[in-house]
């Protein structure tokens, strides 16, 4: 950094550790006004410490790395770079990945490929924490569970240019990976409350109330079927599962459409009682401030 001619500062979080960082991390707090250290209370995971290092962070830019030293910081001047070409977001790609096959590999390919395909913003290394963000496109932004792989997506859906850059991956040398096959699972869960909170957060009826009226139809089909069954076949209501199949759709369905009323109303107070904006702006001209 020093290198590049910029002011930067240096913020690590550390996450519960145990094996004597706290101590050395501070020592180079000590030593170094640019270094600022986070520490948790106790062990709440990689999303939880990325927030932490975006909410601590004063620059214009950011960008966060892992401290498994497979990233190279060399790749931050490249990353600045294409941010200057006019992006808000340029996301590290660890094309020459130095990890195993088939327990990391693999599933990240899987990982990516469904989440480009069904956010639309189409990377190949969502897991790679190397990328740069302009301050900008973070504010509001708030990442919970395992979703920090997911920013970009956020950045995008609000307007961020987004691109994505090949960065150098060294093999691991110290430490063991949490992450294994199970990691599609939770991608694909998080990915659902992602998408539902981009396309439903502001009306969740859509949601609840196309599931109540869907299953309301239903239950309406089954019991004018065991009405025709019993009317020309002389089917018994009891022979047959369409009227039990009739009341459940039915309560189903009036259940859901309740939910989703309470949903609005939830979503009403949380963005009146909070002035949380229902959108974003980029920027605002006038001609008086041309003048």
């Amino acid at each position: 950094m020093d290198q590049l001619g910029l002011s930067w500062e240096l913020v690590l979080v550390d996450d519960g550790s145990r094996d004597g960082s706290s101590a050395r991390l501070d020592a180079v707090a000590s030593e170094d006004a640019r270094v600022t250290v986070v520490h948790f209370a106790r062990n709440y995971g990689q999303t939880a410490a990325m927030m932490a290092g975006m909410d601590h962070a004063r620059g214009d830019i950011i960008v966060p790395m892992d401290g498994d030293l497979q990233n190279d910081p060399a790749d931050i001047a490249t990353l600045l770079a294409k941010l200057d070409e006019g992006f808000d977001v340029v996301s590290g790609w660890r094309k020459d990945r130095q990890d195993h096959a088939i327990k990391r590999n693999l599933p990240s390919r899987l990982a990516n490929g469904l989440i480009s395909r069904v956010s639309g913003v189409h990377l190949h290394d969502y897991g790679c924490s190397l990328k740069a963000y302009r301050r900008d496109v973070l504010e509001g932004v708030k990442l919970y569970g395992e979703m920090h792989r997911f920013v970009p997506i956020y950045a995008a859906w609000n307007g961020a240019r987004v691109t994505e850059i090949p960065v150098t991956h060294h093999p691991r040398l110290h430490g063991e990976s949490k992450y294994g096959l199970e990691r599609i699972i939770k991608v694909v869960l998080d990915l659902l409350v992602v998408k539902f909170l981009f396309r439903y957060a502001g009306k969740p009826i859509y949601v609840f109330g196309g599931f109540g009226l869907l299953s309301i139809m239903l239950g309406f089909l089954a019991g004018v079927w065991a009405v025709v069954l019993k009317g020309f076949y002389g089917t018994a209501f009891v022979q047959t599962p369409l009227p039990l199949l009739c009341v459940f759709l039915g309560a189903t369905g009036m259940m859901s459409i309740l939910m989703g009323l309470l949903a609005e109303m939830l979503n009403r107070t949380y963005h009146e009682s909070q002035g949380k904006p229902v959108y974003r702006v980029a920027r605002v001209v006038r001609a008086a401030d041309r003048a």
